[in-house]
């Protein structure tokens, strides 16, 4: 079956935790699994990993897989009955006194906060259900005055929108959580409560070249450093739930465009995220508001939808995956996908490897050419080819396993593992060979190939030519 343009994350959980399950998501559209470390032992962490590398063996596919690191969770304490009920207007009170809140203050046990906050900021808990006004502020302890009415109970999220607070985004546990990671050898690290650049760069130092970084985008403070956190990051992740949380709904949608225009012009993969195909945890079938949201993202040109609770514990997981897959292929069969395409066609940066892939995009649209196959060793020729979304296939060659991997995740691309070409012939053949083994050529179709002299060498992309299949 050839792929969708735009790739499929999923989510995995209780309701798809073993191989059997995973084969069925694969086989239904998924590309990249992403593993929430927000749940589970290392023994559950190792056990699903194992699960994925077994169903990529089986399909002779390279599969990518994210895992997603927690970060601080900021969380009210408890109640002494469980939960209070607020009314709008009331007075109240958060503090560090660990004692069980009652109907006149709650536990706040993050000290970080009370030195971020100040009066007038607005403090939310419940994913925004409630919100507060803050009228005072101490070392240990704030008056507020609630702005919602609703209840409050043990342990909810809390958000403070806008300020900047002076934690770290890799908690102790994310640190656990990294090392067995990258043991394991995931694909992609996915980085949490993102503020800034550093919380990148800090992320990179243990990192290093052993995966790739998501980096995930929901927070106000991020969207303010965004060019400096894409030049750092390998790719990003719109999070749009927890941005709407903290930000306006009405804003969200604009920011989705924004920053997947700004990705592609970047060069690097983004991923569209949270409550796509929500209502199909519990039902078989989505609303038609969340059709037109998968088809707006495969629209925006995003590399990447992501499904969340869907597939981790919805009851109709590979329906949801089917269903996403349906909407993307029919969006990239429709016309006004294609001229949008066209439309947004970007500059080619200076250099050689740009060079050489907008003059692979021009020629194969001048030739009508099947397919655009590029060798590419460390994935950079392949991340290029797919920055100038072309209308033909692209097919990736690469020798490298962990390089396969990673571009699952990238949009329009079909990785193919190959051993390096020895000369110029065998480069053709071997290009060849594949667009026919992908079904995505037949004899008498051209090609266009681009590698890099000598062959072998990565970061050498300085090579184009056009070949018939025969």
């Amino acid at each position: 079956m050839k792929r969708t343009r735009t790739k499929i994350v999923a989510t995995l959980g209780p309701a798809t935790s073993n191989a059997n399950q995973i084969s069925k998501l694969f086989d239904s559209g998924v590309d990249i699994f992403r593993m929430n470390f927000s749940h589970g032992t290392a023994a559950d962490h190792r056990k699903l990993y194992q699960a994925i590398r077994s169903v990529e063996n089986d399909k002779k596919r390279p599969i990518a897989i994210i895992a997603d690191l927690q970060g601080p969770k900021l969380r009210l304490g408890t109640f002494e009955n469980g939960e209070v009920s607020l009314m709008s207007g009331q007075s109240f009170q958060f503090d560090m006194d660990p004692t069980p809140g009652n109907e006149t203050r709650a536990p706040l046990l993050h000290k970080e906060i009370f030195k971020a906050i100040s009066a007038d900021d607005i403090l939310l808990v419940n994913d925004g259900r409630m919100r507060f006004k803050v009228t005072a502020v101490s070392p240990a302890s704030m008056a507020v005055t609630a702005l919602t009415s609703g209840v409050l109970s043990n342990r909810k999220g809390v958000n403070l929108p806008g300020a900047f607070l002076p934690i770290s985004a890799l908690t102790n546990k994310d640190r656990k959580d990294l090392t067995l990671a990258l043991e394991l050898g995931v694909d992609w690290i996915a980085l949490s409560f993102v503020q800034g650049p550093q919380d990148v760069a800090d992320l990179r130092k243990l990192v290093q070249k052993k995966a790739g970084i998501i980096s995930k985008l929901e927070k106000p403070l991020a969207i303010e450093h965004l060019d400096a956190i894409m030049d750092l990051t390998d790719a990003v992740m719109v999070a749009r739930g927890d941005l709407g949380v903290e930000m306006p709904p009405e804003v969200v949608p604009v920011l989705q465009k924004e920053i997947i225009a700004k990705a592609r012009r970047k060069g690097k993969p983004v991923i569209v995220a949270t409550q796509m195909l929500e209502s199909m945890i519990e039902n078989p079938a989505p609303t038609r508001a969340e059709a037109s949201d998968v088809a707006t993202a495969v629209y925006d040109g995003t590399d990447a939808v992501m499904l969340s609770g869907e597939t981790a514990v919805g009851q109709y997981p590979v329906e949801t995956v089917s269903m996403m897959e349906k909407i993307i292929r029919r969006v990239e069969r429709s016309p006004s996908w294609r001229d949008l395409l066209a439309a947004g066609q970007r500059q080619p940066e200076n250099t050689t490897a740009d060079a050489i892939m907008a003059a692979a995009h021009m020629a194969a649209d001048t030739i009508n050419a099947a397919a655009i196959v590029t060798y590419t060793s460390s994935g950079s020729t392949a991340f290029r080819a797919a920055r100038e979304r072309p209308i033909e296939r692209i097919i990736g060659m690469t020798p490298n396993l962990s390089t396969a991997r990673r571009l699952a995740l990238v949009w329009g691309i079909t990785v193919c593992m190959t051993e390096d070409a020895q000369n110029m012939d065998d480069m053709v053949t071997k290009a060849v060979e594949a667009v026919k083994r992908e079904g995505v050529a037949k004899q008498g179709d051209r090609i266009v190939v681009t590698a890099g002299i000598p062959f072998g060498s990565p970061g050498k992309t300085n090579l184009i030519r056009i070949a018939r299949v025969e």
